[in-house]
């Protein structure tokens, strides 16, 4: 992952209002934050300048990579292929176990928005000489860059690119409205089923990242979801049924569930990692409540990763290490039994 040090000028937002004494709402996510003049959202890469509310981060690329799609976590979506994946500084989440700490909260933290310039036509223009089959838009929060990948994302369709978030779920209706038209693909981090938990740890509420997850589900964009299991956080076996309730009777059992281990980080480093007897039952228990495709995460090696027939159980597509060994599908079915494999371009 390369981070990178120019800058762009800043870029007039867009789903917002003005209010009176110049304050502005702010309509791209949950906080729905309200901005006097001088001050920033949440994200602290929202900025209201004279009575304008700006995009402080538009076109500066922090880092760009290019990996298996299945990296994102995405393994039902286009197996095997790369995804050219880009991030701006900032996250309107303060998670304390953040893996990318370093570049979400950049902007909370150290008042920077850093970034290499980087037009949406030069982001395209590197997924094409890379061979990627989508662009990602990930490793901080998409939608507080938001302006960034719907342009990035109309030209990306208009070649024949996908386009992928992977995002904590915190986005309003109107985002949902104005960018699913572009939205081909996204893992949402599901990051526990309890409110208290997202009020201590998150700074932020249960409901809207449901209500995203149901959106999404309903409009048909291909969606995975990924719970980060923390010991004493959210492991417990009767909150881990809970989401797996949930995607099932919310989302529908053909919802792959990724299951990740924990590794201590950010202000989390005290807290151990996961027992993998605590995965092997957050599996389980996904399995016994009907899903099809539960997988672990972050266990190199891991059978877990496999995909098998929800139908006969044979072996369909092998995985090591995020890496796609066989896929024995055939046109999206199960070489076997010939049952249908939920995803887009297995």
């Amino acid at each position: 992952m390369e981070h990178t040090g120019t800058s762009a000028e800043p870029k007039e937002a867009v789903l917002y209002e003005k209010l009176s004494d110049g304050r502005m709402l702010c309509h791209l996510c949950a906080h729905r934050c309200i901005i006097t003049d001088g001050k920033r959202g949440i994200c602290h890469v929202r900025e209201n300048q004279d009575g304008t509310l700006y995009t402080l981060v538009y076109g500066r690329s922090i880092t760009r990579h290019v990996d298996p799609v299945e990296k994102k976590p995405l393994f039902h979506f286009y197996p095997g292929t790369k995804a050219y994946s880009i991030a701006t500084p900032g996250c309107n989440f303060g998670c304390r176990w953040c893996q990318n700490w370093e570049i979400s909260q950049m902007p909370r933290q150290q008042h920077l928005t850093m970034g290499e310039e980087a037009s949406p036509a030069q982001i395209l223009a590197a997924a094409q000489r890379y061979g990627c089959r989508s662009i990602a838009y990930t490793y901080t929060e998409p939608t507080v860059f938001f302006e960034y990948t719907y342009d990035t994302a109309r030209l990306a369709h208009e070649a024949g690119l996908a386009n992928i978030y992977v995002s904590n779920g915190y986005m309003t209706a109107e985002m949902l409205e104005t960018f699913h038209t572009y939205l081909d693909a996204i893992n949402v981090d599901l990051k526990a089923f309890r409110e208290e938990t997202y009020l201590k740890y998150v700074g932020a509420k249960l409901q809207p990242v449901l209500d995203t997850l149901k959106w999404v589900k309903s409009h048909g964009i291909w969606l995975e979801v990924t719970t980060l299991i923390i010991p004493g956080i959210n492991d417990g076996p009767s909150e881990l049924s809970d989401v797996a309730t949930f995607i099932a009777s919310e989302l529908g059992v053909d919802t792959p569930w990724h299951i990740s281990r924990f590794f201590p980080a950010y202000r989390m480093k005290d807290v151990p990692l996961t027992p993998l007897a605590t995965l092997r039952r957050a599996r389980d228990i996904g399995l016994e409540t009907g899903l099809r495709y539960v997988y672990q995460g972050n266990i190199p090696e891991s059978e877990a990763e496999t995909t098998y027939c929800h139908s006969c159980g044979s072996l369909l597509v092998r995985r090591r290490g995020l890496t796609l060994s066989d896929n024995k599908t055939v046109k999206g079915r199960c070489w076997q039994c010939g049952a249908q494999i939920d995803g887009v371009g297995m």
